[in-house]
């Protein structure tokens, strides 16, 4: 059945609303911007009317990331992203959202709204998946090192040598820099230009990787994403297994935060797609047996036709469906959502995509103030309603005003 109805009225519905953006990664995390003043800039330049991030384990940006928000008179939505251990998988376990690691999902909080401060509960399971993640990245910086060391490279990289270079580069406390995999091997690359003349570097990448490369040597992205995928995934020199975060725990912690359990569709972005979302009508019921009501796609990674089919069937079975550009890499793109190769975003997408940031910035503002929220503190759609679409219907309202209202008085400031 064709769901579109269920998103507007009107065709061309889609292509009137302000642009939205739910999940971006703020510096410290490894990101594009290079600080959360200029993200926000950005985005209010492009014209962003609600713009979410979606950092990992660590919230000490999120201050700044308000206060310029305000003052761009852009919406801020509040989110975290969490690798978590689903131990429930029929058959031993299948690939879920993670294209190389198997029972990992990614798993993400929107519209946080008891971050300042948090819970005792959220602030002990917080700290728990952030130590985690912290020894893992220093176990692979070691890993890491004595691989370059072998290869005649011993820079006398550790992770506090990271995180001090990354606090320093973003301007930020070395308290808000949770490592990630991509800083590893920016700091890696980093070593190699350092310490190689251009025309050797091939050759040495080539030791590395025991195995020949064609990556363009002169590309400080490529080869970051060169070292990270020939060294740091599964089975490489450097890898280390993700700590084992419960689903559980990360879901319940989302909730103790205030927020949104939220699934992020890799759809397309692996080949093939993941047996978990595929087809989008079995994602759907297993999302909903979950208690997640609520996903989000990269666009940029699919195709615009797979965009419009998950768009549709997640819609259909009431979860409501978001949109950001992760923002993840070195590489600049625009703050506009896109599907790949940067197609524009069909009509029917864009309005889903609107609906449902308008949701979660109607559950952000309403449960910070003490009222309930989409979802309540136990994940269970809030009650009230005559049936599901008049609760989306409701909580869309009272977003799109909040976020239009904002949105207006930027445009007369």
């Amino acid at each position: 059945m064709d769901d579109s109805h269920r998103l507007s009225g009107d065709s061309k519905a889609g292509s009137r609303r302000p642009i939205v953006n739910t999940h971006v990664h703020l510096p410290p995390n490894f990101s594009a911007f290079d600080t959360a003043e200029q993200a926000v800039r950005l985005a209010a330049a492009g014209g962003v009317a609600a713009f979410g991030t979606s950092n990992y384990y660590d919230f000490g940006v999120y201050r700044p990331f308000a206060a310029a928000a305000a003052e761009a008179g852009v919406v801020p939505l509040f989110g975290v992203e969490i690798i978590t251990l689903v131990s429930d998988l029929p058959g031993g376990g299948s690939l879920i959202n993670d294209p190389t690691n198997l029972n990992r999902m990614y798993l993400c909080g929107k519209a946080l709204s008891r971050l300042d401060p948090p819970t005792p509960s959220a602030t002990r399971r917080m700290a728990a998946v952030r130590a985690a993640s912290d020894d893992r990245m220093r176990q692979m910086t070691a890993l890491g090192a004595a691989r370059f060391a072998q290869a005649g490279l011993d820079g006398g990289v550790t992770d506090k040598q990271i995180a001090a270079s990354v606090a320093q580069r973003c301007g930020v406390p070395i308290e808000w820099v949770s490592l990630q995999e991509r800083h590893l091997a920016q700091a890696f690359q980093e070593l190699l230009f350092r310490e190689v003349v251009p025309e050797d570097r091939a050759a040495v990448l080539d030791r590395l990787f025991e195995t020949p490369t064609n990556v363009d040597t002169s590309d400080a992205v490529a080869v970051q994403e060169a070292i990270r995928s020939n060294l740091m995934k599964a089975g490489k020199p450097a890898f280390v297994p993700e700590a084992a975060v419960s689903f559980q725990d990360a879901y319940r912690l989302i909730l103790e935060l205030g927020g949104i359990p939220c699934y992020p569709i890799l759809a397309d972005g692996a080949s093939p797609i993941c047996a978990f979302e595929y087809p989008p009508e079995a994602l759907a019921e297993r999302l909903l047996g979950r208690g997640i009501y609520c996903a989000e796609l990269i666009p940029v990674r699919n195709r615009p036709e797979v965009v419009d089919r998950y768009v549709t069937v997640l819609r259909g079975a009431g979860i409501v469906i978001m949109a950001g550009t992760e923002h993840n890499t070195q590489r600049m793109i625009p703050v506009e959502p896109t599907a790949l190769g940067g197609e524009p975003l069909s009509d029917l997408s864009r309005e889903a995509f609107w609906e449902g940031a308008c949701v979660v910035a109607a559950h952000q503002d309403l449960r910070a103030s003490g009222r309930p929220g989409y979802i309540d503190g136990d994940g269970r759609l809030t009650a009230g309603f005559a049936d599901d679409e008049a609760r989306i219907r409701s909580f869309r309202q009272v977003g799109a005003d909040l976020i239009t209202t904002r949105s207006a008085a930027r445009a007369q400031s």
